[in-house]
């Protein structure tokens, strides 16, 4: 079965993809191909779903065993990099990547510098010296293009207070309100894979659109990529509810002059215009610490990073005995100053 392994003219060595220079880099003697210049070996084949497949590592022979969704992975035997074409092409292709920005070593340097701003997580996790994984991922997301037409009715009140001789009125004023909207969203992202936790990967966001490019399969050599586990209609429903809260935020800001606001009637129609496939970069942080074992994501090109780390019990105990020591010390300041007792 097809496996993309890319060579180096040069020396023979396999290249992977440079995080820093974004060009398909030789680890051996240092040749750099620029990947916009390169062509893409993709051929367009239509994968069938859950096919078995058997691949070849093209450096060493070995049999590469993956999981149905992996489409990029390294050979456990010889390290080479290597792209599985057939799960990477025709319905499976997709448009649109951003490639890592971030290497392993400054995911790794960003993570611990990470672990040590957290005030109440335990002193020895704050060392970050128990990584047990670090893994560059290019997860697949559906980018969306949804156009939505919202109508909303209700009625707002306007309420004014004001003196007039020796008596202080309280004037109310009852509205009708109609409102009539369009409103586009465009690259609305939603992680399409099973394995992803949904929340951890909303949290990463912004993904930079700027940075998104036409996909090449070489900027996956080096990293593993994961295909699409829900398709684009699958997913409508998520994101149609990721949507919702601006939605209703930019609804309330055109009533912003009532004092209060009571909706009756709310409709809302959504046309999904189109949703490209994209892949983008996350390194996954597995961190053990007492037996348990932590997952973090940090996303691929910003390195902003998401996770729950371990909050120490006498780190809370100290910070809220202080807020309360501090408390006390301020209240009998003021009675003080106030010339009166504290009990």
């Amino acid at each position: 079965m097809p496996v993309i392994e890319y060579k180096c003219p040069n020396c023979g060595s396999g290249m992977m993809f440079d995080s820093v220079t974004g060009a398909l880099s030789c680890p051996s003697c240092g040749r750099k191909d620029d990947i916009e210049q390169l062509p893409d070996p993709l051929k367009r084949q239509v994968f069938e779903a859950g096919e078995v497949k058997e691949y070849h590592c093209t450096s060493c022979g070995a049999v590469i065993v993956t999981e149905p969704e992996t489409s990029a992975t390294t050979c456990s035997f010889c390290g080479s990099a290597v792209v599985l074409a057939d799960r990477l092409s025709g319905e499976l292709a997709p448009a649109k990547v951003i490639p890592f920005s971030i290497g392993k070593e400054e995911a790794k340097r960003a993570f611990k510098k990470w672990c040590k701003k957290g005030l109440l997580t335990p002193s020895f996790f704050m060392t970050a010296d128990r990584i047990k994984g670090i893994t560059g991922i290019y997860v697949p997301f559906w980018l969306y293009e949804l156009h939505n037409k919202v109508v909303v009715s209700g009625t707002g009140t306007k309420i004014r207070t004001y003196t007039q001789g020796d008596f202080d009125y309280t004037e109310t004023r009852h509205f009708n309100i109609y409102r009539r909207i369009r409103l586009n969203f465009v690259n609305l992202p939603i992680d399409a894979s099973a394995k992803m936790n949904d929340a951890l990967m909303d949290k990463l966001e912004p993904f930079p659109q700027n940075k998104m490019k036409e996909f090449k399969t070489p900027y996956l050599a080096g990293y593993i990529a994961e295909k699409y586990s829900y398709t684009d209609e699958e997913l409508l429903p998520r994101a149609k509810d990721k949507m919702m809260p601006y939605i209703d935020e930019y609804v309330s800001s055109t009533v912003s002059q009532y004092n209060s606001v009571s909706f009756t009637d709310e409709h809302i129609d959504t046309a999904m215009k189109k949703a490209d496939y994209a892949l983008l970069p996350v390194w996954m942080v597995q961190y053990d610490y007492k037996g348990k074992e932590y997952t973090f994501a940090m996303n691929g090109h910003t390195g902003k990073i998401v996770g729950k780390p371990p909050i120490s019990k006498v780190k809370v105990t100290a910070w809220f005995t202080g807020i309360a020591g501090i408390s006390f010390v301020a209240l009998k300041a003021v009675s003080w100053i106030m010339g009166g007792g504290f009990l």
